[in-house]
């Protein structure tokens, strides 16, 4: 079957309006607001092999990861000849109706709130008899949908501790058939509600995914019968080979060469010393090598990344360079190499704990990469943004509804300037690519009140043209509970470029009956009623000397 270019874009749109589609079901059916005011969610589309084949314009952590929850969920119930064992179940292998849950993060996951669903997708040929007289069933590939849930266990409300181990962060999920031929396992299910402290919420969220999971199907089917199975599977690999094709023209468009950068983590909520990321990029014609070597080894606080993060962060990096419209998926990785070794911050091990190596390492491991490109494309790559996602989980008892509650929110901050531009303020940036929660929302879920929300004026860096500003938000607790910090760029500022200056670090402060305090830029706390937390969000970096 030879290519045709026109249809190949109409299947290029077609893939990324099934995972476009796939999120609007997610958002509108989800109970929690992380997921359906702040769209913490990303889906996507796989061909068989686990290739991602389209993805929404979601979140970018979830880019270079998704791929590795689905291969785990291949690797697990449909193994090839040599990953069989004498002691696998008869009915291993997908069939419709089969949902897999999980979120392991050293099994294809990222950390444990983000819960991925992956379901398989047939196309049946009607033409086609089996033994039994059915439909023979071919597999088009997968949907997945990965959410991050407001809590999922663990040793803190919201699963965003301070942890030292991996098993304090929650509850960890390997590939597991959540649905069996359409019929819930009521075990796996079960079981996982009654490990988080908001039940309710979680199971509405699960429902959402696997609605979201369920319109994917629909509409992955409906595009195979109208085209045929053997047009979808073609083009699911030419988009693959495009998307490659079009990331080694802009290799091929940079100069070959050798760059590097160093950037620091402030630290890792248990040790008060930097972390240091290391990168050095080679370019050699259409190919990169991206080595990380000479990165600290993985830390005792939970800062750590696993290999999707690293992965995700990379992929997003060279996305942003394709001046072109390409979709989003696999093929943007396979003509660069990744160096990341085992057991450092970007491709820690089990036990580690690994909650804000997805949030805050991932957003450190883009700031090296593109500083490390703007030795490359000086004219092409922006100055550091904030650098971190700002988490903050709050969680307890609430008195007015008699149960619990877990409040989780990414707060934005400054982008970095661009070389013929202002950065934007108050926006999140990078590897998150998640809204706000509106006051109003906030409020009626949660028992706080919010008494500032604002620009924080002047934390963007100067320059030729100024780093976006940050932001503050100031929040009133209304009953006791417990709050979790994981925050960066507290000590190390956002850098500028080309003469630009740095922007603002970020602050956390807690004000209570005897006045205020600071806090540190990761950790747990108790809060009374009437306690006030204020977060101010570092500027992004500026661009060129101010004239």
């Amino acid at each position: 079957m030879n290519s045709d270019p026109v249809r190949l874009e109409v299947f290029k749109h077609l893939f990324a309006a099934v995972a476009d589609e796939m999120g609007v079901v997610l958002r509108k059916s989800s109970y929690s607001p992380n997921i359906k005011e702040r769209r913490d969610f990303s889906c996507a589309i796989f061909d068989g092999k686990g290739n991602m084949v389209a993805q929404a314009a979601h979140i970018p952590v979830h880019l270079g990861s998704m791929p590795l929850s689905v291969k785990a969920a291949i690797k697990k119930f449909q193994p090839s000849g040599t990953d069989r064992t004498k002691h696998e179940p008869e009915n291993a292998g997908f069939q419709p109706g089969d949902v897999i849950i999980l979120n392991d993060p050293f099994r294809g996951g990222t950390h444990l709130p983000d819960i991925t669903l992956v379901s398989p997708v047939f196309h049946s040929r009607r033409n086609n008899k089996n033994d039994s007289g059915e439909p023979q069933r071919e597999l088009i590939g997968f949907v997945a949908s990965r959410a991050h849930h407001a809590d999922i266990g663990g040793m803190a409300p919201g699963s965003m501790p301070v942890a030292r181990e991996i098993y304090q962060e929650g509850l960890i999920i390997p590939a597991l058939r959540l649905f069996q031929g359409g019929a819930r396992n009521d075990a796996v299910w079960d079981l996982i509600l009654a490990n988080v402290r908001t039940p309710e919420e979680r199971a509405g969220d699960l429902w959402a995914q696997i609605a979201a999971n369920n319109r994917g199907i629909e509409r992955l089917q409906n595009i195979s019968n109208t085209y045929g199975f053997d047009q979808v599977s073609f083009y699911m690999q030419e988009l693959l080979s495009y998307t490659e094709r079009m990331t080694r023209q802009l290799l091929q468009g940079l100069p070959d060469g050798t760059y590097s950068f160093i950037d620091y983590m402030d630290d890792d909520g248990i040790k008060d010393e930097p972390v240091e990321i290391v990168v050095k990029i080679t370019i050699s014609g259409d190919q990169a090598v991206v080595d990380f070597s000479g990165s600290s080894s993985q830390r005792s606080g939970g800062i750590n990344a696993v290999l999707a993060i690293t992965l995700s962060a990379v992929y997003y990096v060279f996305r942003c360079l394709i001046k072109l419209d390409v979709p989003n998926n696999s093929g943007c990785l396979a003509p660069i190499k990744v160096i990341a070794p085992e057991g450092t911050i970007v491709n820690a091990l089990p036990p580690a704990p690994v909650a804000g190596g997805n949030v805050e390492t991932s957003q450190r491991i883009v700031d090296v990469l593109f500083g490390a490109l703007a030795k490359a494309c000086p004219d092409r790559v922006p100055a550091a943004s904030q650098g971190t996602m700002n988490n903050v989980t709050i969680g307890g008892w609430d008195k007015r509804l008699g149960n619990s509650f877990s409040y989780y929110e990414t707060i934005a901050g400054g982008m970095g300037a661009t070389p013929n531009s202002d950065g934007l303020s108050g926006r999140h940036s990078h590897m998150t690519n998640t809204l706000n929660t509106p006051i109003e929302a906030l409020e009626y879920a949660y028992p706080c009140r919010v008494l500032r929300y604002a620009i924080r004026d002047n934390s963007g860096g100067n320059g030729k043209y100024r780093g976006g500003d940050g932001i503050i938000r100031e929040i009133e607790i209304l009953v006791e509970a417990q709050l979790s910090l994981l925050t960066e760029r507290r000590r190390f500022t956002p850098y500028g470029l080309s003469g630009g200056e740095p922007g603002k670090p970020g602050e956390n402060v807690v004000i209570k009956s005897g006045g205020s305090m600071p806090l540190p830029a990761k950790g747990t706390i108790i809060l009374n009623p009437g306690d006030r937390l204020v977060i101010k969000t570092p500027g992004g970096g500026g661009f060129g000397k101010k004239c």
